[in-house]
């Protein structure tokens, strides 16, 4: 299991802005990956809120954070961020990055089910 590393994570003002990281470990190199963020709340699955298709052309976003988040990859770094603006309260939850060869669904009992993914980074917003 290739461990990803979310970083940036805590707690912020309603509208403020947050950028979260998620690198993966020197040379590691999936090409075919499809990178996604996922956020999870207690007793809920795992949403996805945003991906970014391996060849960085497409992209998706959930309606909740559609025109708030923004995803972006770093191939010379190996990171994926999740740019995080205008937050509410319903944001709050522990954000995982995760990638996977295959497509990934909207969401997942858990993260375990795809190719890579974190131990995850809490955003609290109030």
């Amino acid at each position: 299991h290739v461990q990803l590393v979310e970083s940036g994570g805590g707690s912020v003002q309603i509208g403020g802005s947050l950028t979260l990281t998620c690198v993966a470990p020197r040379g590691f190199n999936d090409a075919d990956a499809e990178w996604g963020w996922f956020r999870q709340t207690p007793g809920a699955q795992c949403e996805m809120v945003a991906s970014i298709s391996p060849d960085g052309k497409k992209y998706y976003y959930s309606d909740s954070v559609k025109g708030r988040f923004a995803i972006s990859r770093d191939n010379g770094e190996n990171a994926v961020r999740l740019r995080m603006s205008d937050l509410s309260p319903r944001d709050t939850a522990v954000y995982y990055c995760a990638a996977d060869r295959g497509t990934m669904r909207s969401a997942y009992a858990g993260l375990d089910e795809l190719n890579y993914w974190g131990q995850g980074t809490q955003v609290t917003v109030s």
